[in-house]
This record gives C-alpha cells, structure tokens and sequence, in this order.
C-alpha cells in the first residue's frame, strides 16, 4: 500500500516534471524555429567581423559660374544740321523741279527734283565731316557652365564572417547585418 505521504511527494514530483518541461522547451524555442516541411529550422549566429565591399565611382557634376564683363558697342553720329539741309535740299529741288515740268509731267518733276535735291542737301551734310561713330561700353553679366569630376565611395555590400557551433562560415550580404544573423539550418535524419 502506498501512504499519504508517498502519494503527495509523487503529486509533488509530477506536477514539478509537469512545469521544467515547458520552460525547457521554451529555451529550446528561442534558439530555433518551427521547422518546415524540408527539415530547414533557423537559428541566430554571431558575427564575427563584416568587411563592407567599397568602390570609387567618378561622379560628374555641373557647376554655373558667372562673372561681370564689360560689353562695347558703337553708334554712329548724324552730322549737325543733317535734317535741314536735306529738307531745305528737297524744298529747291522740288521748285526747280516744278519750274521744269509742265502739264502731266510737272507732278513727277516735281517729286524727281524734291528727291534729287534731298540727296544733294544729306551729302552735303556728310561731306562737312562733323560726325562719326562714338563707342560706347556698358556692364554685362555672364556665365558659362563647368563640369567637374569627383571620386565618391559606394558600398556595394559586405564580406561577412559568422561563427555558428564552433564553426566559422562567410558569405556576401547587401547590408551590414549588426552583430548577430539569422541562418538557415537544414535538419534531415540520416539512414
């Protein structure tokens, strides 16, 4: 027969089993995962070191640079005067113009003798010589782009040693994955 007090250290004994199992099995659970229907389960190993993969690209950029300059331009001056000789030239072609013509043709030596009169009266303005060109120079902004060339570091992914149940691996990753990395650990039995 077993006692009341056996029958308590058994109760004791089984409800104690009863709770380390879980917490055992939930240690268990922080190092790995649900396994798939492959086998595969995943776990965290440590990193040991992370190289990044560096490098140099030559980047072009372009740069606007202005500077004030000083522009110069010419103007040609009418000579003085220039206004009333041609009219007063065209004013005595046109009467000796009229004078000459008669009937249809009077009109048209009229307006030949105002012409001709007007020319004579502008280059004798000319030929006084009081005129000529002045130059003159004003301020201007201008700008012109450049290019120049510079070297920029790109990363373009990191040499990364792990260490795994004593055991060191590496691989190529496009980030830098801190201190620890989860990997693949595939699970089959053997036979």
């Amino acid at each position: 027969m077993v006692s009341k007090r056996n029958t308590a250290g058994l109760a004791a004994a089984v409800l104690l089993l009863g709770l380390v199992t879980p917490a055992i099995a939930d240690n268990h659970k922080n190092d790995y995962r649900h396994p798939g229907k492959s086998g595969a389960t995943y776990a965290y190993a440590k990193v040991v070191s992370s190289r990044p993969i560096v490098r140099y690209v030559t980047v072009t950029t372009p740069v606007k640079e202005c500077w004030d300059d000083v522009e110069y331009y010419t103007v040609n001056q009418r000579p003085p005067g220039e206004g009333i000789r041609t009219l007063t030239g065209a004013l005595i072609g046109g009467v000796i113009g009229h004078q000459i013509g008669s009937g249809h043709g009077n009109d048209a030596a009229t307006v030949a003798g105002a012409l001709i009169g007007g020319t004579i009266g502008n280059q004798s303005a000319y030929r006084s010589g009081n005129y000529g060109s002045v130059q003159h120079s004003r301020p201007v902004k201008r700008c012109a782009t450049q290019y120049r060339d510079h070297q920029e570091k790109r990363v373009d992914g990191y040499d990364v040693v792990y260490s795994y149940h004593g055991q060191k691996y590496a691989t190529r990753m496009p980030t830098d994955p801190g201190r620890k990395i989860r990997i693949r650990v595939d699970i089959r039995p053997v036979g």
